[in-house]
């Protein structure tokens, strides 16, 4: 097991110029990080080789590895033309995933922000067999790689341990799994540690992050809330400090075996810095206590 961290925990520096990825990466490796997770947020590594390299040789500078290349993505067009350009998009990042020498590329199916009425299964089910089929394609691009591409319970759409099991189970490619975010299934209003349970055996990826969670009946005023599909509040809180069970969440992580990445994304009202060094120490911490 490894633990490190997301590039889009320290986003805040990095979009507001106080930091840019290969900073990021060295402060990840000079406070415990073991690796680094690329998510291209602030910067852009379509047609910038040049970064891509930069990239590459900082993490080997620092001794931390290069884990895994998560993406945004929108396969669910109405128009065809759009739909297929949007898998040639992916597809293009399974090559910069390539050549960040990375095994793994999380790629979304759906838009992050839709609207709570349109995230219902009988939506799901109608756009189902566009998501099969681009996750098809992309992953058998990603084959020639060697790389596993996956599907995150990510947003307020593709998510839930049915909805990822079922986009699983229809692709059905040696290559195509799912990174497991432990705390994405408070979105759809899943007991994370339901969600964790059920979706472990297809994980090749653990993404880590805890939440405040306060009942859709107690507004908690004002803070970096946001509203579950269903109306729960939840606001991202450091590892640890928050309502997720974590230690029960590493326990089942670690007796099943997994061995793999863990990655942090801190995305509380707190410091980034603080949050992200607070939120390594306690996942490796409590997995050597579970």
């Amino acid at each position: 097991m490894k633990v490190g961290l997301s590039t889009y925990s320290l986003v805040r520096l990095i979009r507001g110029g106080e930091m840019d990825v290969l900073e990021a990466i060295q402060w990840i490796g000079e406070n415990g990080g073991e690796h680094v997770e690329i998510v291209p947020f602030g910067f852009d590594l379509v047609d910038n080789d040049q970064l891509i390299d930069a990239i590459r040789e900082k993490a080997d500078e620092v001794g931390i590895e290069i884990s895994n290349y998560a993406i945004l993505a929108n396969v669910i067009q109405e128009d065809e033309d759009a739909y297929k350009k949007e898998i040639e998009r992916i597809c293009t990042h399974v090559d910069i995933a390539n050549k960040l020498g990375v095994k793994l590329m999380r790629h979304d199916v759906s838009a992050f922000s839709r609207p709570p009425e349109e995230n219902i299964i009988a939506n799901f089910q109608r756009d189902f067999s566009k998501m099969v089929d681009a996750c098809t394609k992309i992953a058998d691009y990603a084959d020639q790689y060697g790389i596993t591409t996956t599907i995150e319970n990510h947003g307020f759409y593709v998510n839930g341990s049915d909805r990822v099991q079922a986009l699983l189970n229809a692709v059905d490619r040696p290559n195509f799994k799912t990174t497991l975010d432990v705390g994405n299934f408070l979105c759809v209003d899943e007991d994370p540690l339901v969600g964790v349970k059920k979706n472990l055996p297809y994980t090749v990826m653990v993404h880590f992050k805890d939440f405040y969670i306060r009942p859709s009946y107690r507004d908690p005023g004002e803070g970096d809330w946001f509203r579950s599909n269903h109306g729960t509040y939840l606001r991202g809180s450091i590892i640890g400090h928050g309502d997720i069970d974590v230690w029960q969440a590493v326990k089942m992580i670690k007796d099943s075996g997994y061995d793999g990445y863990i990655s942090i994304e801190f995305e509380g009202m707190e410091d980034c810095k603080v949050g992200s060094k607070i939120g390594m120490d306690n996942v490796r911490r409590i997995w050597n206590e579970v």
